[in-house]
């Protein structure tokens, strides 16, 4: 049986690893919160921007009359032989299997590329740690390339999700506009979480490029939540003052969705065409940095899930060594006493 002087040791290790968990679950649920008052913060713009994309479209041509091409090359739908695929992961771990299930769907997506030539570019250490161990990396493919296909890792951004700002995500999302248009690639996904609340999010890879309707997510895979996973989410966001369910803006959408639907004809300062043109590439923009607002907040909730269960843990570890301390001590007093009365009776 173990040394009592041990098990104590044992167990002061474990409370003081208990109070770094419950430590960090708060600083989690904190960011938690904010990332969620971001995100809601950006909507407005977005779903603004949005409306305004699908209003032009009904005044807009979307083809040439004369050539019959697409006006914009955003829109343009070509076989699909070139893929860049833009993976967001974590730059840190102690956040359960959240990079873990991602690198799996990132996997998966890959898998059924395999006769495509497919570029990924890493946003998040964890991501990025994975990939290069197991494809090369290159340079971004020029438009003119005749290579075979093959997977390749061609970028990677550290640090980005720390603090995300826009400018920085649209340096990121202004090359992929230019190298689509350019024809060097011919579609762009995304893979991350998307998340609502706590208890309402899910893994999907969406197509990001070509756009084939506005304000209509193109979802290739999703994974939801378990009820397990649920249940765990419910129980760690007790007392952390994390919302369990997305705030109701149904009336809100509502409102904003009439400025496209409106039957009226609103004049722009610009042509309407001139106006579509610029705007189309914000929308990737915001596309792209939405799916990483919410990947930040999933990841800030996943590891708020983490901890709560290790601090549950290392309750139980408590529990458990303050038993097999119990046990021992009295072991050691029993003996003792069987010593005192042995050498009594025996003298």
């Amino acid at each position: 049986m173990a040394n009592i002087l041990d098990i104590r040791r044992r167990i002061r290790s474990v409370i003081n690893t208990r109070q770094i968990t419950r430590a960090m679950k708060m600083v989690s649920a904190a960011k938690l919160r904010r990332a969620q008052e971001r995100a809601l913060a950006a909507r407005p713009y977005a779903q603004m921007l949005t409306n305004v994309l699908k209003s032009l479209v009904s005044r807009v041509e979307l083809y040439d009359p004369l050539t019959g091409e697409l006006r914009h090359p955003l829109l343009a739908q070509r076989p699909e032989s070139n893929v860049l695929f833009i993976v967001v992961t974590g730059d840190k771990g102690l956040a359960g299997a959240f990079n873990t299930n991602i690198l799996k769907a990132a996997t998966r997506f890959l898998d059924s590329k395999k006769d495509k030539n497919v570029e990924i570019e890493a946003i998040g250490r964890k991501g990025r740690d994975f990939l290069k161990r197991r494809y090369p990396v290159a340079e971004p493919r020029a438009a003119d390339s005749k290579e075979g296909s093959g997977v390749a890792l061609i970028g990677e951004h550290i640090g980005v999700l720390n603090k995300l700002e826009y400018s920085m995500v649209s340096g990121i999302a202004d090359r992929v506009v230019e190298r689509y248009s350019n024809e060097a690639i011919d579609s762009v996904y995304l893979v991350y979480n998307e998340f609502k609340s706590v208890i309402a999010q899910r893994l999907v890879v969406e197509k990001i490029l070509p756009i084939e309707h506005i304000g209509t997510a193109e979802v290739s895979q999703a994974e939801d939540m378990t009820l397990e996973e649920k249940q765990r989410a419910i129980e760690a966001a007790k007392g952390t003052g994390v919302g369990l369910r997305p705030k109701d803006t149904r009336d809100i959408d509502a409102a904003a969705e009439k400025f496209a639907t409106a039957p009226v004809d609103y004049i722009y300062e610009q042509p309407p065409e001139e106006l579509f043109r610029s705007l189309l590439p914000k929308y990737v923009k915001i596309e792209i940095f939405r799916g990483l607002m919410e990947s930040v907040a999933a990841e800030h909730a996943a590891r708020m899930t983490a901890m709560d269960a290790a601090s549950n843990n290392a309750t139980d570890m408590i529990d458990s060594l303050t038993l097999a301390m119990n046990r021992a001590r009295q072991a050691k007093i029993t003996k003792e006493i069987i010593e005192i009365v042995s050498g009594a009776a025996a003298s």
